[in-house]
């Protein structure tokens, strides 16, 4: 089966992290991902995205190239598919760096990852002034997916091999692609009208 696989990349030690700027989008990303959708649409394609971000970029470099801007026009994009999207969240989803790649009809998610809008740590200091109750406030805020998938947030939890997801990647990987390819066999018997109601639905119920 052909797709459009659009996704972050963390890294996985030091230097590969530094180069990939800790899987945190900058303007350039999110509009080279603009572009893929839309030519996964001239095609069609499905599109299939995987999310592992702590968020966009926050720096004022990013900010002076139109970070706020592409992070829009690429939800817009995902939203505007005349083609079948699946999302995955296979790590971390922070923010509306992570919702411009996932406003997908069906959002898929690691057992064990997380998605929600700040980091838990973020969120105890404005609340509480002090990052020592970033316990409590990951806890106040339903960011695991077993919380999300009653939330509907996420439409499926894709089960970790015993002790993670790194402790047997290619176990992983298969469990992923098996799910995602089901989610596209569903998804392909619909016109693109519906479709974007479906994204349309699921974005407007989530904020």
């Amino acid at each position: 089966r052909k797709v459009m696989l659009i996704g972050h990349e963390k890294g996985h030690d030091t230097q590969s992290r530094i180069r990939h700027n800790f899987g945190m989008g900058k303007p350039e990303g999110y509009r080279k991902a603009v572009r893929l959708m839309e030519m996964a649409g001239r095609f069609g394609l499905p599109v299939v995205t995987l999310v592992d971000t702590s968020g966009a970029f926050p720096g004022i470099e990013a900010e002076e190239r139109g970070q706020a801007e592409a992070i829009a026009r690429s939800t817009e994009a995902c939203l505007a598919l005349p083609t079948p999207m699946v999302a995955a969240i296979v790590g971390e989803g922070g923010s509306g760096g992570a919702v411009a790649l996932a406003s997908a009809e069906r959002v898929l998610m690691l057992e064990h990852a997380v998605y929600s809008v700040i980091s838990p740590e973020g969120c105890a200091s404005i609340l509480w002034r002090t990052g020592e109750k970033a316990p409590l406030a990951a806890e106040a805020m339903k960011m695991t997916a077993q919380d999300l998938l009653e939330l509907g947030v996420i439409d499926r939890i894709v089960e970790e091999p015993a002790g993670g997801a790194h402790r047997d990647r290619r176990e992983t990987a298969l469990a992923l692609g098996a799910a995602i390819a089901q989610e596209l066999d569903a998804l392909g018997k619909k016109s693109p009208a519906a479709l974007r109601k479906m994204r349309e639905d699921r974005f407007l119920k989530i904020g």
